[in-house]
C-alpha cells in the first residue's frame, strides 16, 4: 500500500487537511474507477481538480504532492496514498462496508488488481491514439521539463524510478506518436482479457462469482474507454458486452462513464475521421 511519508511530500499544506480529499481529474480513467467505488460506499469526498490536458499535475505544486505526477491522489486526514489501487485497499479497510473485496479472495483480488494496473498503458495508448486523437505531442517538451525537474524524486522515502517510466512513455509518444504496431500489441492484449472474460461470465453473473466486487470496477472503465475508441465489444465479446450494459446502467456507475476529455460531438467527429481515413481501432488491429 502506498502512502508516502514525510519526507516525500514538499507541498506541506496538504499535511493539514483534515477529512477525505481526492486529487482528481474527471476524465481519468483511474479517478473513473475511485468515484465509482465511493459512489458505492457512500463515501463523503472534498474534490480537488487537477487540470491533465493544462498539465497541472506536472507543476511543483502538484508534484510537490505526488512525486509521480499521477492522479488520483487520496489526501485522508493528512496522510497522502497515491496509486489508484492501492488507495481502493486502503478505502476497503476504512470503510468495510459495503463490502467490495470479498472476505476469503484478498489476495486474489489484489493480483486481479495488479494484473488490470499492468494494461494500463496500453489503455493510455489506445486513448490516445483513438478517443483524445490530440495533434502533435501529447505532452510540450516545457511540460516534461517540469515533470523531471520537481517532485521529491521519492516514494516511502526510496529513490522512486517510476516517474522517469511515466517520462519515457510521453517522450517516445512524442517522437512516435502512437503507430499501427504498439496499437496492434494492446488492442490484442485486450482481446485475449475480455475472451477469458466472456466465458467466465457464461458460468457466473460477475467476475468472482455471485457478488459485484472492486475488479468490476476496473473493467467496466477499461471496457466503456475502449468502447469509445471503437472496440467491437458487441461482436467479439458478447457477454462482456450485456454485462458492461447492465453493470453500466446503474447510478453508481453510469454517472462516472460519460464521454472523456472532449465533447460527445468531438469523439465522434473523430471516429468519423478514422472510419473515412480507414484507420479505425477495428481496421489498425485486424478485428
Amino acid at each position: 500500500m502506498v502512502q508516502l511519508v514525510d519526507s516525500d511530500i514538499k507541498t506541506r499544506e496538504v499535511l493539514d487537511w483534515q477529512g477525505l480529499h481526492v486529487l482528481h481529474f474527471i476524465g481519468s480513467s483511474c479517478f473513473q474507477k475511485l468515484r465509482i467505488f465511493l459512489n458505492l460506499k457512500g463515501i463523503a469526498w472534498v474534490s480537488h481538480h487537477i487540470d491533465l490536458p493544462a498539465d497541472e499535475n506536472l507543476q511543483p505544486w502538484f508534484l510537490g504532492i505526488n512525486p509521480r505526477g499521477l492522479v488520483p491522489v487520496l489526501v485522508h486526514d493528512g496522510a497522502v496514498h497515491i496509486e489508484s489501487n492501492d488507495i481502493l485497499t486502503y478505502l476497503e479497510k476504512k470503510f468495510p462496508t459495503p463490502r467490495l473485496i470479498p472476505a476469503g479472495h484478498e489476495n486474489d483480488v489484489a493480483a486481479l488488481l495488479k494484473h488490470e494496473d499492468d494494461l494500463h498503458f496500453d489503455l493510455r495508448t489506445l486513448s490516445f491514439r483513438f478517443v483524445f486523437a490530440t495533434p502533435g505531442p501529447p505532452k510540450s517538451a516545457e511540460a516534461l521539463q517540469s515533470y523531471a525537474a520537481h517532485g521529491s524524486g521519492t516514494v516511502q522515502g526510496a529513490v522512486d524510478h517510476e516517474k522517469r517510466i511515466q517520462i519515457e512513455y510521453w517522450e517516445r509518444a512524442g517522437k512516435e506518436g502512437f503507430p499501427d504496431e504498439r496499437v496492434r500489441a494492446s488492442a490484442r492484449k485486450f482481446r485475449t482479457e475480455f475472451d477469458a472474460m466472456d466465458k467466465e461470465l457464461a458460468q457466473q453473473p460477475y467476475l468472482l462469482g455471485e457478488q459485484l466486487s472492486v475488479l468490476h470496477i476496473g473493467w467496466l472503465i477499461y471496457a466503456h474507454r475502449l468502447s469509445l475508441a471503437g472496440y467491437p465489444f458487441k461482436r467479439l465479446h458478447p457477454r462482456v458486452f450485456a454485462w458492461k450494459e447492465r453493470l453500466g446502467s446503474r447510478p453508481e456507475f453510469a454517472k462516472e462513464v460519460g464521454p472523456v476529455g472532449d465533447s460527445e460531438e468531438q469523439v465522434e467527429a473523430a471516429r468519423r475521421a478514422q472510419e473515412q481515413a480507414g484507420g479505425t481501432l477495428e481496421a489498425v488491429a485486424g478485428f
